[in-house]
């Protein structure tokens, strides 16, 4: 999943599959005086830092002595410095800075942000019901939800967002937009967007009702090559189990039904609960899932399933990728350490950590790791020791050698440290950069804007494929001149002939031979965009359905041609290899 410095795209390669998440990353500045919060930030973090280590060694009495330092450092900092300080920046700053040191999943959440925070784990809002997403200075509506106020209003994946109930958004970051966009259900909200493409009539105003927005964890389920039962499940959050259950109940109804596939590829986790639950739909009641260890009693606890189920004896597999991460993890884990199901993929995630939140003042929130969760054969699967850094302060990952073998239901072999190594894996194509490229700066989504506009309707998912023309047209509508390449090659290219001719090596033969490979390297982007139209293909194909299909439409694109899915249906309808891969015998 390709990391972005922006509101924008994050992208994961699994398999053929391009999944989309949008995440917001803070850069700090560099320390000059053009960044005054930088310093300020790097001062309180020095204290609190201190703090933190002072807590351990010294006791109550050092904390509180290195708190009134800092405090008194500020109060300096705040009357004497020749500028005005942001006190809240600044403070958020520093938080931020010191958890950083902690752990990825520590965080202060202020009272402006606990609405997005519990809408995770809820999986509900008050809303129009779309995400959006914010470029070149403007807020993009991108993805509006099937069946939501705003699909049934007519407002489409590329409008940009211009007013709001009369009040200009220019220059308002998403975050902004977006809690401009929310509000109780049943009220009102007028919405002005400009639609590209339109000409003189792009302006389009739109009047909508907010409602209670359910985010869907099973965008689908159904019946996939005849007699193989398929969930797409993409979160744990409260609707997740009974969404599951559904969709169990109603796959088991299939005559001649061989096995159950619940597909975690790209799933990120969530509430640790769910899993629970959901893995208590195929092990006996009773069954211990996970086991949770912190630095007190207080976090030690056993989690145990509940209800009898529903698919006790319904063969199982479990798909997952490097982006199956927390309750995901805890979901294959489970199944694979109970012998339950097969799990098939690439390694997870790695992610052994249990938050949960603490009241601060000023109706602050504080997320923390309080516990690591250890699955049924006692393994942790935590693959980063945030305990352990290295002299620049990364953390690090705990090496091979370092991890312990443990033992399924059955005796398999399985290792902790490093998330969840499937039983058959699946070798995925790296991401090329080419890719990454097109859609780090939008291109395939705005080809997709544009392609909507000119199309009012496309074939069925099952019969939809980018043809020449519509992958020429995508060719032609990128602008060489404006399209951003990450010029590895040429980059070491060049620091490579300024190294020889610092060192002496460069002469007219060698100069002649720069010269030779500089031409052969330089990028050709229409042979480059020829060489990649499998992997452009599936990305632009994601994004033109999903504005007719949604996110339903987007996976049932990717059943077509997925390897994971092939080999699940074979390690069903192959006789007793479901069992053997399992270690159940005959």
């Amino acid at each position: 999943m390709i990391l972005m410095l922006f509101h924008h795209v994050f992208t994961c390669y699994i398999g053929k599959k391009l999944y989309f998440r949008r995440l917001k990353i803070t850069i700090m500045g560099t320390m000059t005086t053009k960044s005054f919060s930088h310093k300020v930030a790097v001062l309180a973090v020095a204290c609190l830092c201190v703090v933190m280590a002072s807590a351990k060694s010294d006791g109550d009495a050092t904390v509180a002595r290195n708190l009134d330092v800092f405090n008194r450092l500020y109060k300096e900092l705040n009357t004497f410095y020749v500028d005005t300080l942001d006190a809240t920046k600044s403070i958020k700053t520093a938080i931020d800075a010191m958890l950083e040191e902690v752990d990825p999943y520590t965080e202060y959440i202020p009272a402006s942000e606990q609405e997005d925070f519990m809408v995770v784990s809820s999986g509900e809002y008050g809303g129009i019901g779309s995400y959006i997403m914010e470029r070149d200075g403007h807020v993009y509506f991108s993805e509006p939800y099937e069946n939501s106020p705003a699909v049934r209003a007519g407002i489409k994946s590329g409008d940009r967002i211009v007013s709001i109930d009369g009040e200009s958004v220019a220059g308002l970051s998403s975050d902004k937009v977006s809690a401009r966009l929310k509000g109780d259900p049943s009220t009102r909200i007028v919405i002005e967007v400009a639609r590209p493409y339109c000409g003189p009539d792009s302006l389009k105003t739109f009047t909508l009702t907010r409602e209670k927005i359910k985010l869907d964890p099973v965008p689908y389920y159904g019946v996939t090559h005849g007699d193989m039962g398929y969930i797409k499940l993409t979160t744990f959050n409260e609707h997740s189990a009974a969404q599951v259950r559904e969709a169990v109940e109603s796959l088991t109804k299939t005559p001649g039904l061989k096995g159950l596939v619940i597909d975690l590829r790209g799933n990120g986790g969530g509430l640790l609960e769910s899993a629970v639950q959901i893995v208590g739909m195929f092990v006996p009641k009773g069954t211990q899932v996970l086991q949770t260890r912190g630095r007190t009693k207080n976090e030690e606890k056993t989690y145990k399933t509940t209800e009898a189920p529903i698919a006790a004896d319904v063969p199982l597999v479990a798909l997952i990728d490097g982006g199956t991460a927390s309750a995901a993890e805890i979901t294959a884990g489970a199944f694979q350490d109970l012998d339950r199901g097969v799990v098939i993929g690439s390694r997870s995630f790695g992610k052994g950590l249990v938050q949960t939140t603490r009241p601060l003042p000023y109706d602050g929130m504080l997320k923390v790791t309080i516990a690591k969760y250890y699955i049924p054969s006692g393994r942790l699967i935590q693959e980063i020791d945030y305990s352990r850094r290295a002299i620049d302060g990364t953390a690090q990952r705990i090496p091979d050698s370092l991890t312990n073998v443990y033992r399924t239901a059955h005796g398999r072999e399985v290792r902790d440290g490093g998330g969840i190594t499937p039983d058959i894996k699946i070798e995925y194509p790296e991401l090329n950069r080419l890719v990454y490229n097109i859609v780090r700066d939008h291109w395939a989504f705005d080809f997709a804007t544009k392609y909507t506009a000119e199309h009012p309707s496309i074939p069925p998912v099952d019969q939809f494929e980018i043809t020449d023309e519509i992958f020429n047209a995508f060719k032609q509508s990128i602008d060489p001149k404006r399209f951003q390449y990450d010029k590895v090659c040429e980059t070491g290219l060049e620091k490579l002939r300024k190294t020889a001719e610092m060192e002496g090596y460069m002469n007219d033969t060698t100069r002649e031979a720069f010269d030779r490979l500089e031409t052969l390297l330089k990028h050709d982007l229409d042979h480059d965009l020829d060489q990649n139209r499998k992997s452009i293909s599936d990305l632009l194909a994601q994004e033109i359905i999903k504005n007719y299909y949604y996110q339903r439409g987007q996976v049932l694109y990717d059943l077509k041609e997925d390897e994971a899915l092939d080999k699940a249906h074979e390690v069903f309808t192959t006789p007793g290899l479901w069992k053997k891969t399992l270690n159940l015998g005959k």
